[in-house]
């Protein structure tokens, strides 16, 4: 199984605790004992979620505009965005046992990548607009697209896998929310033939298909 970039330290420290409560169980006795073995239990649990939440499949990439996260579509909007202009939002909810790994929705070049601390709101709510969150502009055949990946309560970080100046493929990877979250994309609605996708869809980042654009 694949491993995320980003996600192999928090799994090998996870493991690395449990070997440690493991251990001490060994030295020690009576009800320090027990505490012990049930928070090994609990800790190689949680490793193993981990493994779970940090793999990163491969993908066969499909047609038009692909997804560029894995979860559920929970909003189509049509927005008046300063970067893009007249566009329509999707907004998917990634859960945590979706793989966290955002991919690139078509080639093109990376314009800009900008982060923002903030808090950790539960991703569904309007406030969560001061969550810790990347806002990636891409550059592609039908303009200018942006991206924004949302921390939520579990989320603790985003990594970007890009940085300004990239030129990326349709279905490559664009960075990692670790745990829950959301992401946004921007399409400018004059390039959009057809919006493929509706609220409640499931989606995989890379392979299914939420937009063709105009031949």
């Amino acid at each position: 199984m694949n491993i995320a970039k980003g996600g192999m330290s928090w799994i090998i420290v996870s493991y690395l605790v449990t070997f440690l409560f493991i251990i001490v169980s060994y030295f020690v006795s009576g009800q320090i004992k027990y505490v012990s073995l049930f928070a090994s239990a609990l800790l190689l649990v949680f490793s193993f979620t981990l493994v779970i939440f940090f793999r990163d499949p491969e993908r066969k990439i499909g047609e038009g505009i692909v997804a560029v996260a894995d979860g559920i579509i929970r909003e189509i909007t049509d927005e008046e965005d300063d970067d893009v202009g007249k566009c329509t939002k999707i907004s998917t909810f990634m859960n945590i046992y979706n793989v966290h790994v955002n991919r690139m929705p078509l080639n093109g070049t990376i314009k800009d990548v900008v982060h923002y601390d903030g808090a950790h709101l539960p991703a569904f709510k309007k406030e969560s607009e001061r969550n810790e969150r990347v806002i990636l502009l891409l550059k592609i055949e039908i303009g200018t697209v942006k991206i924004i990946q949302i921390a939520g309560i579990l989320a603790r970080r985003i990594v970007p896998y890009v940085k300004k100046g990239d030129t990326v493929k349709k279905g490559e990877k664009l960075g990692l929310i670790r745990l829950g979250s959301r992401v946004d994309i921007y399409l400018p609605t004059k390039k959009i033939q057809t919006i493929t996708v509706k609220v409640k869809d499931r989606v995989k980042a890379g392979e299914d298909t939420i937009a063709k654009i105009h031949d």
